[in-house]
């Protein structure tokens, strides 16, 4: 780190780590960003879904009887379900 520097945290993102300040360049190192990206999108949509079930079993928990409610709309929707 230079004199002056500040240390950058994970999350902190200048205007040269954007994909868009890159060019047009098609580096061999391009594709493995891809893919880290991509696994760091579904790493952060299976945290996200699983933040999402857990909140679901809260309201269930907090609200029982609009929890019974909808599970009987749900029932009442397979019972009437044609394929």
């Amino acid at each position: 780190m230079a004199d002056g520097e500040q240390p950058r945290s994970a999350g902190s993102r200048n205007v040269s780590d954007a994909p868009d300040a890159r060019g047009e360049q098609d580096a061999p190192g391009d594709l493995t960003d891809a893919q880290e990206s991509d696994a760091a999108r579904r790493r952060r949509r299976a945290q996200f879904l699983r933040e999402l079930h857990e909140a679901k079993q809260l309201r269930d928990r907090v609200q029982p009887r609009r929890a019974r409610a909808a599970r009987m709309r749900q029932q009442m929707r397979m019972r009437t379900f044609r394929w």
